[in-house]
C-alpha cells in the first residue's frame, strides 16, 4: 500500500494494530511492498469464526444487558475526510440512542484491556459517529476463548485524540519511507513474520 499524494488515502484499524505491534511492521508491509504471508489466510479464518462465534452470542443477553435495538453485522465504514475506513464486526444500536461496534476477539480476557485494543475501538467508534451521525461513547469486545465474555470500553474525546494520533503516526511511516524505531517490546520480536529481515 501507497499514500497518494493527493490525499485520497485511508487507512483502517488494522493497519494501527500493525503498526503499535512494532512500527517496523507497518514499514515491511506498506512500505517495502514484502506482504504478511499470513494475511489472507487469517482473514479468512477470521470471517469464518465470526459467522460461527455469532452464534454463542445470546441475542437475548444483548437485549438485557446492553440495551441493544438493532444489530447490523460485517459493516463496511468510510470516513474519507479523516483518511480512515473499516470494517465493523457488528454495529449496535442501543436503547438510549446511542451507537456502538462490538468485536469479537479470539482470545482469552486475562482482567486487562491493552491499549492497542482500546484504540481500534476507538477508531471503529470514531467511524460510526461520522457515517451515522450517531453518539458512540463506548465499544464492545467479546472475547471468544473466555465463554464469549462482553467487555464495556468506554470512548471519550482524549482516547479518539490519541487513536487519530497514532494514525497520523502510522501514516507517515508509509509516506516517508523512512526506516523507524522497533517496538519497545522485543519479546514480540520471534513472533514476527519479519523478524529476518529486520535490523536491530
Amino acid at each position: 500500500m501507497t499514500l497518494a499524494k493527493d490525499d485520497s488515502w485511508h487507512l483502517t484499524p488494522s493497519h494501527l494494530l500493525e503498526y503499535l505491534y512494532c512500527p517496523r511492521f507497518t514499514y515491511f508491509e506498506h512500505v517495502l511492498q514484502i506482504p504478511e504471508r499470513q494475511e489472507k489466510r487469517f482473514k479468512v479464518q477470521k470471517g469464518r469464526a465470526v459467522h460461527e462465534e455469532r452464534q454463542h452470542v445470546n441475542p437475548g443477553y444483548l437485549r438485557k444487558k446492553l440495551g441493544v435495538v438493532k444489530r447490523e453485522l460485517d459493516v463496511e465504514l468510510n470516513a474519507m475526510n479523516l483518511h480512515l475506513r473499516g470494517k465493523v464486526d457488528e454495529v449496535l444500536t442501543l436503547a438510549d440512542g446511542t451507537m456502538a461496534p462490538f468485536d469479537y476477539k479470539y482470545a482469552e480476557h486475562k482482567g486487562r484491556l491493552y491499549r492497542n485494543l482500546k484504540i481500534q475501538v476507538a477508531l471503529y467508534a470514531i467511524l460510526i459517529e461520522e457515517v451515522y451521525q450517531t453518539p458512540v461513547p463506548r465499544g464492545y469486545l467479546c472475547y471468544t476463548r473466555s465463554n464469549h465474555k462482553v467487555i464495556e470500553v468506554p470512548v471519550d474525546a482524549e482516547l479518539k485524540t490519541d487513536a487519530l494520533s497514532e494514525l497520523k503516526n502510522c501514516a507517515e511511516v508509509i509516506r516517508s519511507g523512512v526506516y523507524p524505531t522497533a517496538t519497545d517490546w522485543p519479546a514480540r520480536c520471534p513472533d514476527c513474520c519479519y523478524r529476518n529481515l529486520c535490523i536491530q
